[in-house]
């Protein structure tokens, strides 16, 4: 199993949405996020990216 890094920062699950998944998903998200806008101006921690990786998962282990 090939094994890489994501964001440099930590390997990459077998659950992690491929770059093709992410071109259809994300831009939607990214239309979503830039019309709901924090009313603090706080941008957040993680991409949307990430929160999708760590949803995916959660639900592939429980």
């Amino acid at each position: 199993m090939l094994v890489e890094l994501v964001m440099g920062e930590r390997k990459a699950y077998p659950s992690d949405l491929t770059d093709e998944q992410w071109a259809v998903v994300g831009p939607f998200l990214d239309a979503w996020k830039a019309k709901h806008p924090s009313a603090s101006g706080h941008t957040g921690r993680y991409s949307l990216r990430e929160i999708l990786n760590s949803i995916f998962h959660q639900n592939r282990t429980g």
